[in-house]
């Protein structure tokens, strides 16, 4: 299997988090965002949404990072992130779905003002967005860190796909500035998904500066 990605994409890192896990191979394959790869026609015919990450299994071309670990996880016999009971599959689905409508999208906000405008040369970070990104962290990493209280987990008192969809938002969490030094909980749940083989292995260099 080919994995399009590019290696600061928080999308692109739940994949690789899941993979390495499981341990299952893929050949990995650059798109380089800030020049626009994922932009062009060739990247395009694999996801017209010019996005990453993108899996080809043999011609079968998925897009979306959850829908991408959910399928590495079908593929992997005796697999434990995603449950295979009804209950326990929507309990990780509910995080997986609140992950991609709520928390990914408010850390991505200073994550493209604080971080990504500093690398690619686009200007000063907006304080507008910056006061909205840092009120939408806030009321969504409140919301985690309660839920987080007495829970080692997010979902199913193990390790499942919700932690490592979750923990790939908070990937840059140092140089996005995210505000979640007041959320010890959460602190606490993300200090363990970084203690985890599988973080150690798909963190990527970040650049100086």
């Amino acid at each position: 299997m080919k994995l399009y990605f590019h290696p600061l994409s928080g999308n692109s890192r739940r994949v690789l988090l899941v993979a390495a896990h499981l341990d299952v191979p893929l050949e990995r394959i650059v798109v380089d965002l800030p020049k626009g790869e994922q932009r062009g026609a060739p990247h395009l015919k694999l996801n017209p949404n010019g996005r990453v990450p993108v899996l080809d299994d043999d011609g079968f071309l998925l897009w979306e990072s959850r829908a991408i670990m959910q399928y590495l996880t079908e593929k992997t016999p005796g697999q434990t992130l995603l449950p295979t009971d009804a209950h326990g599959r929507a309990d990780v689905s509910r995080w997986l779905f609140w992950c991609a409508a709520h928390m990914a999208p408010a850390n991505t906000i200073l994550v493209f003002e604080n971080f990504v405008k500093a690398q690619t040369g686009r200007g000063p970070a907006d304080p507008t967005e910056v006061a909205r990104g840092e009120a939408l962290v806030a009321q969504n990493a409140q919301l985690l860190d309660a839920h987080l209280k007495d829970r080692t987990w997010v979902a199913q008192d193990r390790l499942t796909l919700a932690d490592f969809s979750l923990a790939a938002s908070f990937a840059l969490a140092g140089p996005a500035r995210l505000p979640i030094s007041d959320y010890a909980n959460l602190r606490a749940w993300l200090g363990r998904v970084q203690e985890l083989e599988a973080w150690k292995r798909t963190a990527p260099s970040l650049p100086r500066g």
